[in-house]
């Protein structure tokens, strides 16, 4: 007995072990929503953000403990998201046709999410630290953590928000657009992209190639426009 925790205290320290962990709750996550046909609901990411918390809560490990081995999936989040120009070129005519409508929609997209955020918190009194880590929760993670810490906000709390606003998004995009009655896939896909950053551009793939490459176009310029326009929204939402 005392061997076998000896065992846990010297891999509970090792890197590998919370990598290991955090891509078997993936795969597990992963089978889990393929088996309900890739319901909407049953959002790998969450499924496996739930696997790993329970690991964590059981193992009683501090998640600083955690991160220093999961760190690497973290880092891979830039290649991850730059490897998205693959279908970008693929897809590169269909894109053309469709760069005015695409602009309209950016800027409309950043703009609600910035207004309804920022302003809703201001008027429930939340703390200005809150709202800066806040406004950016529509981009994806690396992008808006680094927005948050620029700018005097806590990138921990931001990071969670982007979680959140994503997988929230991930869920409700299909069934949204089913009610919308919207069958484009370019649409839906930039949709997904512009709300739900990553998470929902994982979504619009397992539904089609054309609304994944459209997701990833959104994601990428949303970050590109939000980390220009969060500034100026904080100054004059105030």
């Amino acid at each position: 007995m005392n061997g076998d925790f000896a065992l846990w205290v010297y891999l509970s320290r090792t890197p590998l072990l919370w990598l290991t962990v955090t891509l078997v709750a993936y795969l597990v996550a992963d089978r889990i929503s393929a088996a309900t046909g890739r319901h909407p609901v049953a959002n790998p990411v969450l499924i496996a953000i739930a696997i790993t918390a329970c690991v964590l809560k059981l193992t009683e490990t501090p998640y600083p403990t955690y991160f220093a081995g999961a760190q690497f999936v973290h880092f891979l989040l830039g290649p991850a998201t730059v490897v998205l120009a693959l279908p970008l070129y693929e897809h590169r005519a269909t894109v053309l046709r469709a760069a005015l409508p695409m602009l309209a929609a950016l800027c409309a997209g950043c703009a609600t999410a910035l207004v309804t955020a920022v302003g809703l918190a201001r008027l429930l009194g939340i703390p200005e630290p809150v709202i800066v880590s806040l406004s950016p929760k529509s981009v994806t993670s690396g992008v808006a953590m680094g927005i948050s810490e620029a700018l005097g906000g806590d990138p921990t709390l931001t990071a969670v928000l982007v979680m959140t606003t994503g997988i929230v998004g991930a869920i409700l995009v299909t069934p949204l657009m089913q009610i919308m009655r919207i069958r484009d896939m370019r649409a839906r896909g930039f949709a997904a992209g512009l709300a739900a950053h990553g998470v929902g551009t994982a979504r619009a793939f397992q539904v089609s190639e054309v609304a994944g490459t459209f997701a990833g176009i959104a994601m990428g310029l949303n970050a590109f426009l939000t980390a220009i326009a969060v500034p100026l929204a904080l100054h004059l939402l105030t």
